[in-house]
């Protein structure tokens, strides 16, 4: 149960609502921590999400980016071969299914994903178009100002 109420700064901020919708996720209960996973900052604008996927193969697994969304899946199909052939009698690796979604920050794009030694990695980029850079502006003095041109007086 949460102890504090977002309701006023929803009331006096404009354009923070996602900002807000995510400390509710992050604050919910229900967020299952199956399949554990790290995020690493690997440059400036590099990085690198890394999920512990040991028992999956690549065709059991799904990523989707979808706007500024990242959806993780994995469904693991039942092998007929191996039921005749042994009975498990413990299961203490999960092959369970499951879906893990990140939110992304904007500009921010899925360059590659790899599965090695039971991990997968998905390595992101944010790449900021040049007319959202900060650019510099200069300042002129107020002693000189621009001189206008009328064509209308000139001719």
């Amino acid at each position: 149960m949460r102890t504090y109420d977002l309701t006023p700064f929803y009331r006096s901020t404009v354009g923070f609502d996602r900002f807000f919708n995510l400390l509710d996720q992050v604050t919910s209960d229900g967020s299952p921590g199956y399949p554990p996973y790290n995020i690493e900052r690997t440059g400036e604008n590099a990085y690198r999400i890394s999920v512990a996927v040991s028992g999956f193969s690549h065709g059991e697994l799904s990523i989707v980016a979808k706007e500024n969304t990242l959806t993780i899946k994995g469904e693991k199909t039942a092998n007929e071969n191996d039921k005749d052939k042994s009975e498990v009698l413990y299961r203490g690796i999960a092959a369970r299914a499951f879906e893990r979604v990140f939110q992304l920050a904007d500009f921010v794009q899925v360059k590659n994903a790899s599965l090695e030694n039971g991990l997968l990695h998905v390595d992101l980029v944010r790449e900021i178009p040049e007319a959202k850079k900060p650019r510099s502006i200069p300042i002129n003095s107020g002693a000189q100002a621009p001189q206008v041109v009328d064509a209308s007086v000139a001719a």
